[in-house]
């Protein structure tokens, strides 16, 4: 769990001792940030022509081609594969859709109870609402991540439950290693949800290879942007010629794939499952494919600039937050925003009153706890939450998120830590 900084608990002095730094500049005025905070990565030119090439053919639909290696939906599941260290890969119109499909794919029942992270968006549990299923949520920790402890607990006391579907909330990786021998000794599958997680590394491989399937995304915030889009990725053949067949490969369509297996694997199936068109469209797949060469270099990117925004804001209000750490095993994070909690010893009134400050100096900071936010639990009432949950309560009330946008520069982040400080610190010094 996430130790705080410079105290046990934050601080054991009194809150109106804030030492060497100020809310107030030196120059005497509060910093005020400018720029749009969601400002999306930009799809490169070789993805804008070739939307535009395509569009001029009219060609949008995946089946429209000849052979299936001629469709850019599945040069790009070619391409997605290959980073990821998969075997197979069916792009999809949203994460959400490959969420589900990765529990309707491993066999869930209707009413089967569904194992998940009380902390994630609200994406996951309507994906398991979706696929006839019955969440059950996992205590989260001050690191934002599953508590293995809690989940071992769950599946003791739902010993029907046979799914297990953890969410890489914002990147967050939890002891993937303790996740894994939990599920094996209930004989639950583990599936992974790493929409946030593309380019994040546990231990040396891709994250989703210690489940039996993951999915990601292309929704306009994630590492890859499609403005909607997700991929289905699997080592299992079935898994991956049902997760076809469910997207929309029909009658012969699945000899348009390539990274899916032979025509012995799928057999009756598009006879057997219905179709639910999900299909990933050819011009979604122009725009994310250019993308995915230029991961590594954003990553770099990203992660030198948390890393010195985390160092500004712990000099300087270390004792009233803490940053979420990464989980050892971690061997490449993926930083592409920013989180940290805030001190329990500050008021409810004094957290509205950051945010408010925040929001007002240009910087729109999110509490994952406010009674609006989609990350919350409370507010998932098609899929509620049945047995207390005080860890992941506790945490939310004072956990705050802020994007990282790539396209600002690296200065802008100087002003990020400043509007952050100055404002948390005119709330405590008042």
């Amino acid at each position: 769990m996430t130790k705080f900084t410079n105290t046990a608990l934050f601080f054991l002095g009194s809150l109106s001792s804030v030492g060497a730094f100020s809310a107030v500049p030196k120059t005497g005025q509060r910093t005020v940030i400018t720029r749009d905070i969601k400002t999306p990565d930009p799809v490169p030119f070789e993805g804008q022509q070739a939307a535009l090439d395509l569009m001029q053919t009219g060609r949008m639909y995946r089946y429209n081609i000849g052979k299936g290696e001629e469709s850019v939906v599945s040069q790009t599941e070619i391409d997605v594969a290959a980073y990821t260290g998969h075997k197979y890969c069916v792009a999809l119109n949203s994460c959400g859709s490959a969420l589900m499909l990765l529990l309707k794919t491993s066999g869930l029942q209707p009413g089967g109870e569904v194992i998940s992270n009380a902390f994630t968006f609200g994406a996951v549990p309507s994906a398991i609402e979706h696929a006839g299923g019955k969440a059950v949520y996992v205590e989260s920790n001050y690191d934002h991540v599953m508590d293995v402890a809690d989940l071992e607990k769950k599946l003791a006391a739902h010993p029907n439950c046979k799914h297990v579907l953890v969410s890489h909330m914002r990147g967050k990786v939890a002891d993937m290693d303790g996740i894994k021998a939990a599920c094996d000794k209930f004989g639950a599958v583990l599936l992974e949800d790493c929409a946030h997680s593309l380019g994040v590394r546990w231990r040396g491989k891709h994250t989703g290879h210690m489940g039996i399937a993951c999915a990601i995304s292309s929704q306009s915030y994630k590492m890859i942007n499609s403005g909607e889009g997700g991929f289905f990725l699997t080592d299992d053949p079935l898994m991956a010629a049902k997760c076809a067949v469910y997207a929309g490969a029909y009658e012969g369509l699945s000899s348009k794939h390539v990274t899916v297996p032979g025509p012995e694997v799928f057999g009756n199936l598009p006879n057997e499952l219905p179709n639910y068109s999900l299909r990933m469209s050819n011009l979604a797949a122009a725009v994310i494919k250019p993308q995915i060469k230029t991961l590594e270099e954003r990553i770099k990117k990203y992660n030198a600039r948390y890393t010195k925004l985390t160092e500004n804001l712990e000099e300087r209000i270390g004792k009233y937050i803490s940053i979420p750490q990464n989980t050892p095993g971690v061997t490449t994070p993926v930083h592409d925003s920013l989180q940290f909690n805030l001190s329990p010893d500050i008021s409810d009134e004094q957290v509205q009153q950051f945010l408010d400050e925040c929001a007002a100096h240009g910087l729109p900071v999110e509490l994952f706890g406010h009674k609006s936010n989609a990350r919350n639990f409370v507010n998932w009432g098609f899929a509620p939450a049945e047995e207390p949950l005080p860890m992941t309560a506790k945490m939310l009330s004072r956990a705050c998120d802020v994007r990282m946008p790539l396209m600002w520069d690296d200065s802008d982040f100087d002003d990020m830590a400043d509007v952050i400080c100055e404002s948390l610190l005119s709330v405590i010094e008042e």
